[in-house]
């Protein structure tokens, strides 16, 4: 089935200089992501990164019980598997679909030789990273110091701020394995929430009713990773400089019209 998608629904790809752009769309497959499939497993090498566009993924760590809890998420502001050009090739983490939808793949091969050019495309994923680490610590000290309630509406907040509605299909039974804590401590924090007016839950989905409230009952965190991502990248859509066009040899025209205009790939799963 052909569907016109735009490497640019991700927000690193639209922020990259159209030159380095115009070298990664040839390498670029769109790919559909169904939830709860597996991106990577631990300690197994990684052939590709991901550039989620309508999709969420959620990084998780699995213990030797079988148990999990979630380190991380990550929508269409970000790219999966920062290993790849960290040089660690694979990770000790598990990278899962948490919201069905699309993003685009590219072969480790591609993203290491535009990386190794040191580059506008290397200082934006290193950005990116420290971003996502930042949210990562933020995490294990929530789960750490922070109420049930808390924890639920910082990710609930997270996970609404990728996805373009206010509302979330997921089980009780899944957020619970996200948070690493029991099913009914999430039922506990979900009927609060549904006193308060916050939410409604029906049958595995969250609707948000009050996003404003909802920001009030989470803790600091929620704010801590959200300003951090702003203040990394909210320059991502700048326009580059005159000395970055000349060195990857732009034309503009060229260009624009890279970033402008759908492509139509061949989805695949």
């Amino acid at each position: 089935m052909n569907i016109l998608h735009r490497p640019t629904q991700n927000q690193l790809l639209a922020a990259i200089p159209a030159a380095v752009l115009e070298r990664l769309i040839p390498h670029l497959e769109l790919i559909e992501m169904p939830l709860g499939q597996v991106l990577y497993q631990a300690d197994v090498p990684i052939e590709y990164v991901l550039f989620p566009t309508t999709s969420v993924v959620s990084l998780l760590y699995v213990l030797e019980n079988g148990t999990s809890a979630e380190i991380a998420i990550v929508g269409n502001e970000g790219i999966i598997g920062i290993s790849l050009f960290m040089g660690g090739e694979s990770t000790s983490s598990q990278a899962i679909v948490q919201r069905a939808g699309f993003g685009y793949r590219l072969k480790a091969e591609y993203l290491k030789e535009e990386f190794s050019r040191a580059g506008p495309f290397l200082r934006l994923l290193l950005r990116y990273t420290q971003a996502l680490i930042t949210q990562m610590t933020q995490t294990a000290v929530c789960n750490r110091h922070h109420s049930i309630e808390q924890q639920f509406c910082r990710w609930l907040l997270l996970s609404l701020d990728r996805i373009p509605v206010l509302s979330i299909n997921m089980t009780q039974g899944l957020i619970a394995n996200m948070l690493g804590i029991r099913k009914d401590k999430v039922g506990g924090a979900t009927e609060k929430l549904e006193k308060l007016g916050i939410i409604d839950y029906h049958q595995g989905r969250i609707n948000v009713l009050n996003r404003v409230k909802l920001e009030g009952r989470a803790c600091e965190c929620y704010l801590v990773v959200k300003q951090e991502y702003q203040r990394l990248l909210n320059d991502m859509h700048q326009t580059p400089s005159s000395d970055q066009l000349a060195s990857d040899n732009m034309t503009k025209p060229d260009s624009e019209q890279l970033k402008d205009h759908p492509l139509p790939l061949q989805t695949r799963h």
